[in-house]
């Protein structure tokens, strides 16, 4: 289980999506109107073989992209 964090500064459509190092989706933990505040998003990594992969919040055309490195 890895936990994802972010702040929405207001009520917007977002999407939280993780990507493998080749640059495939591997899933999308969040895809949905939110209301503004902080969050802290579980995403089971359950399935997925260790190594690094990347999440990617975006919010009204703003992206922000992170690596995570899974180790089991």
């Amino acid at each position: 289980m890895a936990k994802i964090k972010f702040d929405i500064p207001q009520t917007i459509s977002t999407k939280v999506a993780v990507y493998d190092i080749l640059g495939n989706e591997v899933a999308t933990v969040v895809n949905e109107t939110l209301k503004p505040g902080e969050y802290e998003i579980d995403f089971d990594t359950k399935g997925l073989p260790p190594g690094t992969y990347f999440y990617k919040l975006v919010i009204n055309g703003f992206s922000k992209t992170k690596k995570m490195i899974l180790i089991k």
